[in-house]
């Protein structure tokens, strides 16, 4: 057991007593299990160290912490976010028609009229103007409108989120809304299938129907579809109606500056129209330019050209003439074609290098006389010898009055109205060698006196008519009744109610410009009525005839003699009557006309070709001063048929007519102031004239007539009785001649 106890060997540490063995076995402080509590100053600096480090990756540990539950949450709020605009968009989306259901809707028809040599005349429709494809309009357009509204169009996809993020920036630092992010292709939805409402509902489906648009279409169809739709202030809609308004040209032709201004009215069109504030639209212009600059789409001397271009005020209507044309002709449209379900075009009648011509006359003479004379207002009509009208010209300016006197407004013609009291005179059975006796008479109540009271006892009718003798006028009415006047008129192509009285011989019942002058032309055709008419043609955009004037048949209304008869006597009026300012190189005739006051001056006038009527006066009746058919009308009359004759070979008036000699009087033809003379014969059937003594042979002349002037007439004596007035004073014309009880004094009961 001793032995067994001493073989034992104890464990010992370094640093003890018995810190070796005689075996050489120990273990060092390291070898613990439990270190001791004592260290040394190495082992614990070494420990302090270790410590400061984990504390330093606890903090890291702890911020990247921080921001990773921060992207975290964002991660989350990010998909419920999808979520809830996916909820949105399912939402209104399942509230709009089935996608396969969605087209294009029918862009509003435009109607394009032109004159008879292509030109155009004007645009009419919801449009104002027509479809101009993208190649075809000047570049400076789609630039412009590309550079100021949608910089990224052709690179996103219908939705632009930089734009979008920029506007939405841009409005919360600015705290009100000054951006938006809309693209142009989200524009051109909202025009076409969205009302202007600023609602969530409708801002998703304008989302949804741009990414339609740029799945089905191009960006430049949807380019060229947002250019001719979207409005541009004044009643424009469309780049090519904005042209036509603004700047009088097509798209096709508009400079860099002027593209510029379009492109800046699309922000706020009623507010920046050149029309309304000229400083603001030309302000906008040069913001555009600059972004075209910018952008690369212009040089630096091309924007400072632009630039040099100043802002102009545009009219605040459409200007011209030609307007008057364009609203008759959409007034008879709906009689030839029903409703207008596309683009269409019209070829008119009128040559609208005449139509310029005769606004400028009219316009130049009331600019020059208007204020002296107290005239205002002025039409004129012309008419070829198949009824197409030439040229029309309703008002002094269409700008500032679109009522059109030429085809409504209805006034006394005057002694402009006499021709049909003759005509009716010459078919039953009269020539313009009878003779009447000049003197005052009495019907009823009433005496046609002539201006200034001169008589000249026996003339003969065509001299009569030159000098616009009332008292004859009035006696040729008795003679063949005013029926005879009214149903003569109508067959010739007035179409207003005609007073059936003894007056009417001195023009008392109202016609219209259009109507008397449509009268006047089968006296310039040999006899015939057209159908008058501004429309020759009417086909589709593609060239589809809709409708066509193939002329037809003009019936006969005036037999040849007749007509020979009649132009022979007026004639003398151009030549040496009354309307000698209208005289030109060419055969014509016509007849002045004057109401009482001088409240309306005509002169109707005509050639071979052309048969134009001129009448002057003022919209509320008002007197001018002394203005006669003679005067302004015949200068108007004169100026408008020297250029639409210019270069035309010259030809005779229709008819011959060989008159008697001049001292030859057919006494059974001649009323008497005896009583003991017969009545007169009874007027011939309708449209017949009664059998004229064929007078000896002789060279066909002009009727005779007297220079009025000669006579103290500075018009064409047309004192006539206004409506109201049956009665004119009796003061008109001065004292009257005594003279004995006629025959048609006993008739009237006077």
């Amino acid at each position: 057991m001793a032995n067994r106890r001493d073989s034992r060997i104890e464990p010992s540490f370094e640093g003890s007593p018995r810190a070796k063995s005689s075996d050489g076995f120990s273990v060092s402080e390291e070898d613990r299990v439990v270190p001791a509590n004592r260290k040394s100053a190495a082992k614990r600096k070494s420990a302090k160290s270790k410590s400061s480090r984990r504390g330093r990756d606890r903090n890291r540990r702890g911020l990247f912490s921080i921001f990773g539950r921060l992207l975290y949450w964002c991660f989350v709020l990010c998909i419920w976010g999808g979520i809830a605009v996916a909820g949105v968009v399912v939402y209104y989306g399942a509230k709009m028609p089935a996608a396969t259901t969605w087209s294009i809707p029918d862009r509003a028809p435009n109607i394009k009229i032109v004159s008879v040599d292509g030109q155009l005349i004007a645009n009419r429709g919801m449009s104002g103007g027509e479809a101009v494809g993208l190649h075809e309009m000047s570049p400076y357009i789609p630039e412009a409108v590309v550079a100021i509204e949608d910089r990224r169009f052709y690179s996103h996809f219908g939705i632009d989120p930089i734009g979008l993020t920029r506007a939405m920036v841009t409005n919360v630092l600015g705290r009100h809304f000054s951006q938006g992010g809309s693209t142009l292709t989200q524009q051109l939805a909202k025009n076409l299938f969205l009302t202007p409402d600023r609602t969530l509902e409708r801002k998703v489906q304008e989302v949804l129907l741009a990414l339609w648009l740029e799945h089905k279409h191009s960006k430049d169809q949807i380019l060229e579809m947002y250019l001719n739709r979207v409005y541009f202030g004044s009643g424009a809609y469309g780049v090519e109606a904005a042209s036509r308004r603004y700047f009088g040209k097509s798209a096709r032709d508009v400079s860099l500056s002027e593209a510029a201004l379009l492109a800046g009215l699309l922000k706020a069109p009623s507010r920046l129209s050149p029309a309304r504030d000229p400083k603001a639209a030309e302000e906008r212009a040069q913001l555009v330019l600059a972004a075209m600059r910018e952008e690369g789409k212009i040089s630096d001397k091309e924007y400072k050209v632009a630039l040099s271009a100043p802002a102009t005020r545009s009219p605040s209507y459409w200007t011209g003439s030609e307007n008057y044309v364009a609203d008759t002709v959409m007034e008879e449209l709906p009689d030839l074609i029903g409703d207008v379900r596309g683009d269409i075009v019209i070829d008119t009648t009128v040559d609208l290098t005449l139509q310029k011509l005769a606004e400028q006359s009219i316009r130049r003479l009331i600019d020059e006389s208007g204020k002296k004379l107290n005239v205002t207002q002025g039409a004129l009509v012309s008419i070829d010898d198949s009824g197409a009208v030439r040229a029309m010209v309703g008002g002094y300016d269409y700008s500032t009055s679109q009522f059109d006197r030429a085809s409504e407004a209805r006034r006394q013609p005057g002694s402009a109205f006499k021709p049909f009291v003759y005509m009716a005179a010459l078919e039953a059975g009269r020539t313009p060698d009878s003779v009447r006796n000049d003197a005052p008479i009495k019907i009823g109540k009433w005496t046609p006196d002539n201006y200034g009271g001169k008589y000249y006892g026996k003339v003969t009718l065509a001299t009569a008519l030159a000098k616009s003798l009332n008292s004859v006028a009035a006696q040729l009415t008795m003679e063949v009744g005013p029926d005879a006047v009214v149903e003569a008129a109508h067959r010739m192509g007035i179409q207003s109610d005609l007073q059936s009285n003894t007056s009417i011989a001195l023009g008392t019942s109202e016609v219209t410009p259009l109507e008397l002058t449509s009268a006047y032309v089968p006296f310039a055709n040999g006899g015939y009525k057209p159908d008058v008419h501004f429309i020759s043609r009417v086909t589709t955009a593609g060239g589809k005839v809709l409708y066509e004037n193939n002329g037809g048949s003009a019936p006969r209304v005036i037999k040849a003699d007749i007509v020979g008869m009649m132009n022979s006597m007026m004639t003398g009026t151009v030549e040496v009557g009354t309307a000698k300012k209208a005289a030109f190189n060419w055969p014509s005739a016509g007849k002045t006309g004057t109401s009482q006051n001088s409240r309306d001056a005509w002169f109707v006038g005509y050639t071979a070709n052309l048969t134009t009527g001129v009448w002057f006066g003022n919209d509320d009746g008002s007197p001018m001063k002394k203005v006669t058919g003679g005067a302004l009308p015949a200068q108007a009359w004169h100026e408008f048929m020297v250029a639409a004759h210019e270069g035309v070979p010259v030809r005779p008036l229709p008819g011959t007519w060989k008159s008697t000699p001049p001292d030859t009087v057919v006494p059974d033809e001649i009323p008497s102031a005896d009583a003991s003379q017969p009545p007169p014969a009874p007027p011939a059937p309708v449209g017949q004239s009664a059998p004229v003594a064929q007078a000896p042979a002789r060279q066909a002349r002009p009727a005779q007539t007297v220079d009025a002037d000669g006579f103290g007439m500075p018009s064409d004596g047309g004192t006539t009785a206004s409506v109201g007035h049956p009665v004119p004073p009796g003061d008109v014309g001065g004292p009257k001649k005594r003279r004995q009880t006629s025959i048609l004094d006993i008739l009237s009961g006077g």
